[in-house]
């Protein structure tokens, strides 16, 4: 039996490693970021051989998703062990109202406890076992999402987060998953497998299992050519970067913390928002779209050449954009302050003739209206006679600011203002940029809010057919 030392994918592992550790001082210390999945089972057992035990500290992070979280974290653990290795562990709890999915408030607890874990041991430097598949796929998902330079970029070999404590490393990002799992096999390794991986519902998985595949039989080097998108995307990023940071020395003022209103609209369109997106990447502020950071700029001119700056507030991700005596700069807002009506980015109207169609695309809205068969379930407030829906053309299009609706399905009950509903709701303010579905001239039915009831007719026959409306937007990128 060949040993594993002389195969391939044993080499291809080592030396990787090998040139991550070169660029290092002599006996730093390695904190591996470990799941106890095959990849990274794989990273903490080469950089072992590679650096020796004593050089490395694994870090695992226990989300609580999982029923079998408590088993990853003893399997981790035992695997560490084995291999004379230290380890630490820390649970974090997720915020489940912070405007954006699971999966993207996992990974971002994921990074905030590995930091802490290394800042408080005096590491500086957090190895990361993603690898040539997962840049692929992050490169595929940007591209689908319509993401800038700084999407396309994808995942650095090496990167240093503003704040953080730590420089992340992928030693592995240049090789494929099928050379990983060759090597652990080789090796005998036991890892763990998340179920939720094999989940089709989240885009990422979705990619993997049913994209990927068909490109590697039409394009077998679409990986390689994949990763020098990124990496020239990066190139162009590098200098988007330089060219912000000259403009942030004329604009900042507060030691960065806000931006001169002035000066930042006296660049153009195109290096104002450059400056916009990289101010906010220093701030740590999750990035905004295209349209929300145009709209930001096109409001912020607006109030510039009305002297009014003071009225000006836009939502985001929990942070409201605010411009006064001068000054633009970043606030903590709060879920239950609604944003202001004039914030609302406004769409194009779209129209349907309905006739029976299940589905509605809304890409300018980046989702889709699913109109389901529901029977005859007369009792279910959140579904509608068919009949409804052909009474006349349907319109989605934006809030304007004002609009009311009727959730009771008492004929007396008051009807109440969207901005009341989404506030009583706890609904974030950045989720309430929904569109609105109109009958005619009646709004219909709100996206998180339901049935308008006072669109509905008053005699309904228990027989009729129904149809229950959802809102679905388009896959979230994990």
């Amino acid at each position: 039996m060949t040993s594993a030392a002389e195969t391939p994918a044993d080499r291809l592992v080592l030396e990787a490693v090998g040139f991550s550790l070169s660029a290092l001082p002599a006996n730093a210390r390695i904190a591996v970021a470990f799941s106890g999945g095959v990849d990274s089972s794989v990273l903490l057992d080469a950089v072992v051989r590679v650096a020796g035990a004593s050089r490395c500290i694994v870090l695992h992070v226990h989300h609580g998703l999982s029923a079998h979280a408590d088993a990853w974290l003893a399997h981790c653990e035992a695997f560490a062990r084995e291999r004379g290795v230290e380890f630490a562990a820390e649970r974090v709890e997720l915020s489940r109202d912070a405007g954006v999915s699971v999966e993207a408030a996992a990974r971002d607890a994921r990074y905030r406890a590995l930091d802490e874990m290394c800042a408080s041991r005096g590491v500086a430097t957090l190895w990361l076992a993603q690898h040539a598949d997962d840049q692929a796929e992050t490169v595929l998902l940007q591209l689908l999402r319509g993401a800038g330079l700084a999407g396309l970029a994808a995942m650095a070999p090496e990167y240093s987060p503003p704040g953080a404590s730590a420089t992340r490393v992928r030693p592995l990002l240049h090789l494929l998953r099928a050379q990983l799992e060759q090597y652990a096999s080789e090796r005998a390794l036991r890892w763990i497998d998340d179920e939720s991986n094999a989940d089709t519902r989240y885009a990422r998985n979705a990619l993997r299992h049913e994209v990927t595949p068909a490109l590697a039989v039409h394009f077998p080097g679409f990986r390689d050519a994949l990763a020098r998108t990124a990496a020239h995307a990066a190139s162009a990023q590098r200098l988007l970067d330089a060219l912000a940071r000259l403009d942030m020395q004329e604009a900042s003022r507060d030691e960065g913390r806000a931006l001169s209103h002035d000066a930042l609209l006296a660049f153009d369109d195109d290096r104002a928002l450059n400056l916009l997106r990289y101010w906010m990447r220093t701030l740590g502020l999750v990035a905004a779209s295209s349209a929300r950071l145009g709209d930001a700029l096109r409001q912020l001119r607006e109030i510039g050449a009305a002297g009014e700056g003071h009225g000006l507030r836009i939502d985001h991700a929990g942070q409201a954009l605010r411009s006064y005596r001068g000054l633009v700069y970043w606030e903590a807002g709060d879920s239950s302050e609604p944003a202001d009506e004039t914030a609302l980015a406004a769409r194009a109207v779209s129209e349907l003739a309905w006739q029976g169609e299940s589905i509605w695309r809304l890409p300018q809205w980046r989702g889709t209206f699913v109109f389901a068969e529901a029977g005859d379930a007369t009792d279910d407030l959140d579904t509608i006679p068919a009949r409804v829906l052909r009474r006349a053309m349907l319109r989605a299009r934006s809030r304007s600011g004002g609009e009311r609706m009727r959730t009771s399905d008492a004929p007396r009950a008051p009807s109440r203002t969207l901005k009341n509903l989404f506030q009583e709701r706890g609904i974030p303010a950045w989720k309430r940029d929904v569109p609105l579905l109109y009958i005619g001239g009646d709004l219909l039915f709100v996206p998180g809010l339901g049935v308008n009831r006072a669109a509905l007719p008053e005699q309904i026959d228990e027989a009729e057919s129904r149809v229950r409306i959802v809102w679905r937007e388009d896959l979230l990128i994990a």
